[in-house]
């Protein structure tokens, strides 16, 4: 009777203390919300540069969970900042018509995180910008350093600053991925692997030391199809050579301030104060005051949120791996996109759907699920899909059937193959002394156990279901892109494409960014003038939102983004594929997904 008093008494206090912390950060969360927004009302003076200061700030598709400021902020602490591409775009587009503003400028460095600030993403982003250059308005830049996301955003400006120990680290696009077959090896773990498709790369980690043959080729072209496309945009827009670009690059790597300022890269070599006088003196403030400026986040909440009557366009945000049930932080639950898709299908206030996939797959029983009901949407209302930075495998699973497939020159895209992977323990298990033992009713009946290798015959099941998963998969892209099968067969294999070859192969119809695709999808719905937007998911009420956070918690991936340098970099590298495990949960153990690690930095 004791410990259960002093067991019912810890509980009772340890629940005493998460009220109370939860109590206090409310309460926090309620004061800086009314700090900062008690007496200090935004205003933009006539003449004010727009700052888009990059530090911390990662591009999603998705809008964030949670408004910019107060509480989100609270709650986020140091993790990358999320910026909704759309709505980003959308500053960027008014601010070239708004007369108070003089012009943008630019510094500091991403923090990509999750499937945000992708090339496809950023191409949107210095799309708008380049707007604001031809409207007449000046786009200026400073760094202390310019990384290749930078660069291929701020290229578009008139003048661009480095730091005179900066460094344009600028050497090339890679992908490297970790590989633990050795290791698995060693420890004990068994991995047998069922695949269709021989660029099917997703697995060889678990199984190799190295990539193979038919991985590294389709990587190869990969890079080459996605850095050309950069090398190409951000030389026209310096005003240099293509291939005097690519000398530096092949020369330098790490470009000094010299280099790129003879090069042309930059226009003026000088320290932070001397630009930030310059644009003091140019906007007319006193001395000792900064220049008349306007954060982004601040302007962007000033935009005016009215309704237009007109009828009203969908945008459902497929980012993350896809993953069976309801899903949770960066993952598209099939469950709960497959509700929201048949809501959408119910709604006769919507006029047509943008489906915008940034996902490199995962399950297929979810893609499925959510396909059936794009396939239904689609009898009904037009189904417009707009390719973000990852649309591949699973994420192109659910593109296939759309009435027009928007991508971008840099969109990751194809992948179109299929795989199982199973594990055993048995070694790992024996070398501290554990065993099995076991009874069946049949031959089969043991198969799904992890405590041993799958048999040939329980191997060559798994192995005919994803034969036929693949098999499927082919027929729905034949049947979606109006393909022969043979054809379809012939480009997929597993093997990855870059969004330019998608549309010479017949995979997408036409380059477009996500604004051009709402465009195309008003067009179909026949909705005359701007469309109402109607945004899934969406930024949340704050009693939601504090509600959704509680629920999922900050996912490790958003918490360790904010790790720096080299060791942040591998950490992220290994709980990324950690975490790609955990989220292997379909219920037949069949996947499609892009090759593990794909990130191209």
């Amino acid at each position: 009777m004791k410990a259960f008093f002093a067991s019912f008494i810890g509980t009772l206090l340890a629940l005493a203390a998460f009220c109370a912390t939860a109590v206090l950060l409310v309460l926090g969360g309620f004061a800086i919300l009314m700090s900062s927004s008690g007496g200090n009302t935004i205003q933009v003076e006539n003449g004010s540069y727009l700052v888009l200061n990059l530090d911390g700030t990662n591009i999603t598709d998705a809008p964030p969970l949670m408004e910019e400021g107060g509480l989100g902020d609270l709650l986020r602490g140091d993790s990358p900042r999320p910026i909704a591409l759309r709505q980003a775009t959308a500053g960027l587009r008014h601010a070239a018509k708004d007369h108070r503003i003089r012009g943008v400028f630019l510094t500091g460095s991403f923090s990509p995180a999750g499937y945000g600030t992708g090339f496809a993403a950023l191409s949107e982003f210095r799309s708008a910008l380049a707007e604001v250059k031809a409207s007449g308005k000046p786009v200026k830049a400073y760094f202390d350093v310019i990384g290749t996301a930078e660069m291929y955003v701020a290229a578009v400006g008139d003048e661009i600053v480095l730091n005179p120990f900066g460094l344009v680290a600028m050497p090339g696009l890679a992908s490297e991925p970790m590989f633990y077959g050795d290791a698995f090896e060693k420890w004990g773990v068994g991995v047998q692997v069922t695949r269709s498709g021989k660029y099917k790369g997703a697995v060889e980690p678990f199984i190799r030391r190295d990539l193979s043959p038919e991985n590294r080729e389709q990587l190869t072209v990969l890079l080459e199809d996605l850095w050309t496309n950069l090398r190409k945009e951000i030389a026209a827009s310096r005003g240099i050579k293509v291939e005097a670009l690519q000398t530096l690059v092949d020369a330098e790597g790490l470009i000094t301030p010299e280099s790129a300022h003879e090069a042309g890269l930059v226009t003026a070599i000088g320290y932070r104060d001397e630009v930030l006088d310059a644009l003091r003196k140019e906007t007319g403030a006193d001395e000792g005051d900064p220049f008349l400026q306007v954060a982004f986040a601040d302007y962007l909440a000033l935009l005016p949120k009215t309704s237009t009557g007109n009828g009203t366009v969908a945008v459902v945000y497929a980012e993350g791996e896809i993953v069976d049930g309801e899903g949770g932080e960066n993952e598209v639950g099939g469950a709960t996109y497959a509700r929201e898709l048949r809501s959408l299908r119910e709604d006769d206030d919507v006029h047509a759907v943008v489906l915008r996939v940034n996902s490199p797959g995962g399950s297929a029983s979810a893609a499925e699920e959510m396909l059936r009901e794009l396939r239904l949407l689609s009898a009904k209302k037009p189904v417009v899909i707009s390719m973000g930075s990852y649309a591949a495998s699973g994420g192109y699973w659910i593109s296939a059937f759309g009435d027009r497939i928007f991508t971008e020159p840099s969109t990751v895209t194809g992948s179109i193959g299929v795989f199982g992977v199973q594990f055993d323990v048995e070694k790992l298990a024996a070398s501290i002394g554990l065993t099995w033992d076991r009874v069946q009713t049949g031959q089969k009946a043991g198969m799904m156990t992890n405590a041993r290798p799958k048999s040939p015959g329980e191997l060559a099941i798994f192995q005919r279901l994803v034969d036929h998963t693949y098999d499927q998969f082919l027929e729905r892209v034949a049947e979606g892109r109006s393909m022969e099968k043979a054809k379809v067969h012939a480009l997929a294999q597993g093997r990855v494409w870059s969004g330019e070859q998608a549309v010479k192969l017949g995979l997408a119809d036409e380059i477009g960014g996500l604004n051009e695709a709402i465009n195309h999808a008003a067009k179909l719905g026949k909705i005359e003038g701007e469309p109402d937007l109607y945004e899934f998911p969406g930024t949340l009420p704050l009693g939601e939102a504090l509600a959704e956070a509680f629920r999922h918690g900050t996912s490790p991936e958003t918490r360790l983004a904010a790790v720096r340098g080299p060791a942040g970099r591998m950490i992220r590298q290994v709980d990324e594929q950690v975490r790609m495990l955990d989220r292997f949960n379909d219920p037949r153990g069949v996947y499609c997904r892009l090759p593990l690690d794909l990130r191209i930095r």
